[in-house]
C-alpha cells in the first residue's frame, strides 16, 4: 500500500520549500519561477502562458501522435496565520497553504518527472498546469481565458483531503465538491436617534429576522436527501451606540448538489428579504451570484481511472465536500477526472482553511502515483475512442 512507501526526498524538500514559502492568488510570481525551475531541471519544455502567474509545461510521449492530457494542480495560498509548529510553517507573514495547495503542487511535479523519464512508453502528450488563484474562483477562468484549454482532450485534478488517510483515494461518478453562490444583502431605511426609534425604521431588527427565517429555506423547501447550507458569515450594521442605522447588511454563503435546489434556494431568499423588509417598512437590495457548479467527473473516464487505484492504493468511497473548487469550470471545455487524495486522516485533524491545517509528507506518493497513471489511463481512453 502507498502508505507504508516512503515519499522521495527530493518531492519531501520541495514540498516543504513550497510550504514555507506560500503566496496570495495571482501574486504566485515567486512560487512560479520556482515550479518552472524544477520542470526545467527534468528536461520539461515550457510553453508560452499569457497569464502574469501559473506555469504550463509540456511532455510529448515517444510513442508518436496521440490525444492530449492535461494534469492540473493549483498553486495560491491563503490569508491565514499559520499556526501548526510545522518546521517548515510558513515564513510568509500571514499567508500559509491552509488548503494543502503544496502537496498538490509536489504531486504533480513528482507525476511530471516520472512521466518525462517514461515519455517513450506513451503516445501522446500531457501538458502540466499549475493553476492560480484557486482560491478566488478566478483562476481556472483564466486559463481558459487564455486558450490553455484549447488543445486538450481531457483534463485531470485532485485535492487532498484530511478526512482521508494517506494512501486512498476517491475517485468516480459521484458528485464531489459543490456548487457555491455568493450572496450580499443591502437594507435601506430611515435613521434616527436610538431614543426615538418610532420617528426612523431602522433596519437592525429587520437583518435579525432575515437571517433566522433564511435558515427554514433548508429545514423547509430543500428535500432531506439533497444536501444544501446556507451561512450567513457577515453582518454590519451601525457605527454610533446611540443612533438606529440607515444601512445595514449581511452577505453569506449558499452551497450545493443540485442546480434545481440552488434556483429553488434562490427564489425562497429573495422572497423572504422583500417579505420582511416589507413587513419592517424598509427596502432591501439582493446580489445573488451562482458563480461555480458542483465538480463532478465524466463517468466513464473516472471509472476507469478508479479501476487502477487498487494497483497502488485504496479506493475509497467518495464522501461529498461542501466547499467548492474551480476545477468545474474546465468541464465547460473538456472532459475532467478529479479525485480526493488523502492527506491526514486522524481524528479530530483540523480540515481545510484552518491555521492547523496539516497535510502530511505521507500522501505525496499517492499524488504522484495518481497523476501519473490517471494520465496514462486516460490518454489510453482517448486514443481508444471511449
Amino acid at each position: 500500500m502507498t502508505e507504508n512507501i516512503e515519499p522521495d526526498p527530493e518531492l519531501v524538500g520541495i514540498r516543504h520549500y513550497l510550504h514555507a514559502h506560500p503566496e496570495r492568488s495571482f501574486k504566485e510570481y515567486d512560487t512560479s519561477i520556482y515550479l518552472a525551475d524544477q520542470l526545467k531541471a527534468h528536461g520539461i519544455e515550457i510553453l508560452d502562458n499569457p497569464l502574469e502567474t501559473g506555469v504550463v509545461g509540456l511532455i510529448r510521449g515517444g510513442g508518436g501522435p496521440g490525444p492530449r492530457v492535461a494534469l492540473r494542480a493549483d498553486i495560491d495560498g491563503l490569508p491565514i496565520v499559520e499556526d501548526t509548529g510545522l518546521p517548515f510553517a510558513s515564513v510568509n507573514t500571514g499567508v500559509m497553504h491552509g488548503c494543502g495547495h503544496d502537496l498538490h503542487m509536489t504531486g504533480l511535479l513528482g507525476a511530471a518527472f516520472r512521466l518525462a523519464a517514461r515519455r517513450d512508453r506513451f503516445a501522446g502528450s500531457v501538458k502540466i498546469l499549475f493553476q492560480p488563484s484557486e482560491e478566488t474562483g478566478q483562476g481556472a477562468f483564466a486559463m481558459i481565458g487564455a486558450g490553455l484549454l484549447d488543445d486538450v482532450d481531457a483534463i485531470i485534478g485532485t485535492h487532498n483531503n484530511p478526512n482521508y488517510a494517506p494512501g486512498q483515494v476517491a475517485v468516480g461518478a459521484d458528485p464531489m465538491m459543490a456548487g457555491c453562490v455568493r450572496f450580499q444583502v443591502t437594507l435601506h431605511a430611515e435613521g434616527t436617534h436610538a431614543g426615538y426609534p418610532h420617528k426612523g425604521t431602522g433596519p437592525i431588527e429587520a437583518m435579525a429576522s432575515m437571517v433566522l427565517e433564511l435558515q427554514t429555506i433548508v429545514s423547509r423547501n430543500i428535500s432531506a436527501l439533497h444536501p444544501l447550507v446556507l451561512s450567513v458569515t457577515e453582518v454590519h450594521g451601525g457605527r454610533v451606540w446611540n443612533v438606529v442605522p440607515a444601512e445595514a447588511g449581511f452577505q453569506g454563503t449558499v452551497r450545493y448538489f443540485h442546480k434545481e435546489d440552488s434556483l429553488l434556494a434562490e427564489r425562497r431568499f429573495r422572497a423572504i428579504v422583500a417579505h420582511t423588509a416589507e413587513a419592517f417598512g424598509i427596502t432591501a437590495d439582493v446580489e445573488w451570484d451562482d458563480f461555480q457548479d458542483p465538480v463532478v467527473s465524466d463517468a466513464s473516464l473516472a471509472r476507469a481511472v478508479a479501476a487502477d487505484v487498487p494497483g497502488y492504493g485504496e479506493l475509497e468511497p467518495i464522501r461529498p465536500s461542501m466547499a467548492g473548487e474551480d476545477f468545474c469550470e474546465f468541464a465547460d471545455v473538456t472532459r475532467t477526472v478529479f479525485a480526493f487524495i488523502g492527506s491526514n486522516g486522524a481524528q479530530g485533524c483540523a480540515d481545510w482553511h484552518s491555521p492547523r491545517f496539516v497535510g502530511l509528507d505521507a500522501s505525496i506518493p499517492t499524488f504522484v502515483d495518481f497523476y501519473e497513471k490517471a494520465a496514462l489511463r486516460v490518454l489510453g481512453e482517448l486514443a481508444a475512442g471511449r
